[in-house]
């Protein structure tokens, strides 16, 4: 099937997605790749989506060089219709022994009203999941499971609460039977979020002077929250010290940038 025309950036390598996954010459080691597979909160975004930033935008400036980044993440997307819609058997295509798969999804898992995307926590649900881990596994690469990233949202006293229900519960609990390295980005950022407060959190959505929106990032915000996930790699051993930089420098939201999309 056609897949759409976002479908593919390698984030921060500069190169086709072919070019970073290959061999390089006179037998020098390949570059790993970490391909990501989720939704709209870690997708790139494009000028005329701008200042909206996905986290796996940010996620490059975290990580050294040798270590590229293949962000397949999609607007919109579940762990059902990724798949369905051949996403995921694009990044089968091309992943490669010891490369990483970082699997987050459920904010469109849960549109019980859309069976294109909905699934259950326990059953479906888990059930997707498995084709990531399986598929990976199967080509030599490694799996990661991320629980999703928590929306900004606050009760009357000023608490930040969570709105994925038992998502993040079912993910954990899949990651703890198939032995899958887990980055428990939603309750590092319902924590963060806490810390921040109501009003400090709306520099970290994408809050604008036509949008309120809790759920996607500014630039700043998906910094900190790829801060969260290159934390997460490097707490569960996935990836080792070597592998990620400025985990406690400053990086400038203007380091972000919205690429036209292509026609």
């Amino acid at each position: 099937m056609s897949l759409s025309r976002r479908q593919v950036v390698v984030a921060g390598a500069g190169v086709p997605l072919g070019a970073a996954v290959s061999g390089t010459a006179h037998g020098a080691p390949r570059r790993r790749t970490l391909w990501i597979a989720g939704d709209s909160t870690a997708a790139q975004k494009y000028a005329d989506a701008a200042p909206e930033t996905g986290w796996g935008t940010a996620l490059p400036f975290l990580l050294r060089r040798r270590l590229a980044v293949a962000n397949h993440a999609v607007n919109g997307r579940s762990s059902k219709s990724f798949a369905d819609e051949g996403r995921l058997d694009a990044i089968l295509a091309g992943i490669r022994p010891g490369d990483l798969l970082l699997v987050q999804f459920a904010h469109n898992d849960e549109k019980t009203g859309d069976p294109s995307r909905y699934t259950e926590p326990w059953t479906t649900y888990r059930q997707y999941l498995r084709r990531y881990l399986d598929g990976a596994r199967a080509r030599g690469a490694r799996p990661v499971l991320a629980t999703p990233v928590e929306r900004r949202r606050f009760d009357a006293d000023g608490r930040a609460v969570p709105s994925h229900g038992e998502y993040p519960a079912a993910m954990r609990a899949l990651a703890r039977q198939e032995r899958v390295a887990l980055l428990d980005v939603q309750a590092l950022s319902l924590a963060l979020w806490q810390e921040l407060g109501p009003e400090a959190t709306r520099t970290y959505f994408n809050w604008t002077d036509t949008e309120q929106d809790n759920t996607h990032f500014s630039p700043t915000g998906a910094i900190a929250v790829a801060r969260l996930v290159a934390r997460e790699l490097l707490r569960t051993r996935v990836l080792a010290p070597h592998d990620v930089r400025r985990l406690d420098q400053e990086i400038p939201p203007s380091w972000i940038t919205w690429p036209e999309a292509a026609a």
